[in-house]
């Protein structure tokens, strides 16, 4: 591990005092927690789930502990090889780090408590992931909101864009959007939500543990320059949140310039009051760090809460809206992707082809297959335990793969024995 810097080691000492930052130290001599998220559109998870369309089996984590504030999330005993899983390519679950799943309590809530502030609301609610990707967050809104929200999941930076736009498409959910925008398109669009999750860039000090090359790239200098440009996206964003709407904002940072001081900016220059989140004692969430601020915020501290570091606080815009119904045709995008036109081919109108554990992975890499010879020839979908990965070519002689090459894996090494994270119950 990188060496923490002094002047990180002295102001995260005074800010959160020597026996929490003793305990914090400590964890760096653990292996960081690791945890999954079950997609409950495509796994049925407990006997009072509804069987879905594509396969009727319960599933269950094998050798796992619930994460406590999240359905569908899971501790595993140690980290399996995820990559050589052909059930994660196929959106089943997806690796997320246990304090970010606390996104899902406060959103059953914050539904719920938005529902009854906003008596005459009228479907579908609108919802946007401002910061999105890689789509850990944006899944788990898209599985946490009701179905008929539709979700904009938002990256400015192309490349990321394209990342977010693949874990989206896997996770497979309809009335899902990937745009490619900053937060002044946003509000140049004029469009408005009910719901903004802004989990805005940060100077990343809560996951040094899992990720020590945030160490080296931490500064003060860096600290300053992040505080003005979150600053600088809810100023953009903020016209986009309707009257009576729900803003999260989150960081993955402890100091309280990112976090407590940045809420009581906004509390004190926008139409905003805190909301606050119920949560339990044993989940060990540290409130307010900064002097005379009491408002309810939730900080996830590694050696006292089980999980990363994360700050996160609800506001609500004051006022009740009308909600008149929306065009959403007018957003200029430059990357737009309808989660209803991807799962399409997923929806049983192409013949299914069930591949062996050995033969999912050859076309997890890209390769041809050759497919049972009664296969009929055209499109067909693959699949591995019922859950579609992609589509292939059948040729006759062999079957062309057509699943996109940046998705592809690149390893070539193939286990003997697959070492299975779901199975059926």
């Amino acid at each position: 591990m990188a060496e923490l810097a002094p002047s990180f080691i002295e102001s995260t000492r005074q800010l959160m005092g020597d026996e929490r930052f003793e305990r914090y130290l400590q964890a760096f001599e653990e292996e960081p927690p690791v945890s999954i998220r079950l997609n409950p559109m495509k796994l049925n998870l407990g006997e009072d789930s509804e069987p879905n369309d594509r396969h009727t089996a319960h599933w269950q984590v094998v050798d796992s502990e619930p994460v406590p504030w999240c359905r569908g999330g899971y501790y595993l005993p140690r980290r399996p090889q995820f990559t050589m899983d052909p059930l994660l390519h196929a959106g089943c679950y997806y690796v997320q780090e246990a304090a970010s799943m606390f996104l899902d309590e406060v959103l059953r809530q914050m539904h719920n408590a938005y529902i009854s502030h906003q008596p005459s609301a009228i479907r579908p609610l609108a919802a946007l992931d401002l910061c999105a990707a890689p789509g850990g967050k944006s899944t788990l809104m898209r599985a946490a909101l009701p179905e008929d929200c539709v979700l904009y999941s938002n990256e400015p930076i192309r490349q990321r864009a394209s990342i977010l736009a693949e874990n989206v498409q896997k996770w497979g959910a309809r009335n899902h959007i990937v745009t490619n925008l900053y937060p002044r398109d946003y509000r140049k669009s004029k469009m408005k939500f009910d719901l903004i999750l802004c989990d805005v860039p940060c100077s990343g000090e809560g996951m040094f543990r899992k990720d020590p090359a945030t160490i080296r790239e931490w500064s003060p200098q860096q600290v300053e320059k992040c505080w003005q440009l979150q600053r600088d996206i809810i100023s953009d964003i903020w016209p986009c949140l309707n009257e009576g709407g729900m803003l999260i904002y989150s960081t993955c940072t402890f100091n309280t310039k990112e976090n407590e001081e940045n809420i009581r900016w906004i509390v004190e220059n926008y139409d905003a009051e805190v909301v606050p989140v119920e949560t339990q004692p044993e989940w060990n969430i540290t409130g307010s760090l900064l002097d005379g601020f009491t408002e309810p915020v939730y900080r996830f501290i590694p050696g006292i809460s089980r999980g990363e570091g994360l700050f996160l606080c609800v506001l609500r815009k004051k006022g009740i809206t009308a909600r008149p119904q929306r065009d959403y045709g007018s957003l200029p995008t430059r990357l737009r992707l309808v989660a209803d036109e991807i799962t399409a081919r997923q929806d049983g109108s192409l013949p299914e082809v069930e591949l062996t554990y050995q033969d999912a992975l050859k076309f997890l890499r890209g390769e041809a297959l050759v497919l049972p010879p009664d296969t009929p020839r055209g499109l067909v979908e693959v699949t591995f335990q019922g859950h579609p990965l992609g589509t292939m070519k059948n040729i006759g002689s062999r079957a062309n793969n057509l699943y996109p090459k940046p998705w592809r894996i690149k390893t070539t090494h193939t286990p003997n024995d697959y070492e299975a994270i779901l199975r059926h119950t």
